[in-house]
């Protein structure tokens, strides 16, 4: 069994929090392709932005991805993935209409469960990373809500909670 654990789901939907709480914790933790792609085309050229060039930039988020998978295996206990590579795929199958998802069914698995942050407005806020709007992140949660099942993993979804009580919620699901 893999211990290679995703947290999905909506932008701005407190994943990044959840995994700041985790660390906390002890447990390793792997930042959001997306957030690190950004800042690295931000501080040069921008030719791979998700808005500038959203193909791009999933490809570049797949290749991130897959490398963080690689070293995350070689660690002993769980590490928890703010998305990954399901994630990318599935924009870049969104973007494109290029059936990269189905390729990954049998191979570069994670923990079966994948835990998924809901909408939640009430959190939600813009920054220089994340230009889109909430509407853009209830549709993009939609998609991968959909993603997921599609190639075999189970979804749960994170309550509403305060962060230490979701990092209780989702540890409490994975078996000891």
């Amino acid at each position: 069994m893999t211990k290679l654990v995703v947290i999905s789901g909506c932008s701005g939907g407190g994943k990044s929090t959840l995994l700041e709480e985790l660390s906390r914790r002890g447990y390793a933790t792997v930042e959001e392709p997306g957030r690190r792609i950004v800042r690295e085309e931000m501080a040069g050229q921008g030719a791979a932005l998700p808005w500038v060039a959203p193909a791009a930039f999933a490809r570049r988020a797949i290749a991130m991805a897959f490398r963080d998978q690689r070293l995350a295996e070689a660690q002993a206990g769980w590490t928890f993935f703010d998305r990954g590579l399901i994630d990318a795929a599935s924009a870049l199958q969104a973007t494109t209409g290029e059936a990269v998802l189905e390729t990954l069914r049998d191979r570069h698995r994670y923990h079966q469960t994948v835990f998924l942050t809901p909408p939640w407005p009430e959190i939600y806020v813009n920054d220089p990373e994340r230009r889109h709007g909430f509407e853009e992140a209830v549709c993009e949660y939609e998609r991968l809500t959909s993603a997921y099942p599609e190639i075999g993993y189970e979804i749960v979804i994170l309550p509403k909670v305060d962060v230490a009580a979701r990092a209780d919620f989702l540890l409490g699901r994975l078996p000891s």
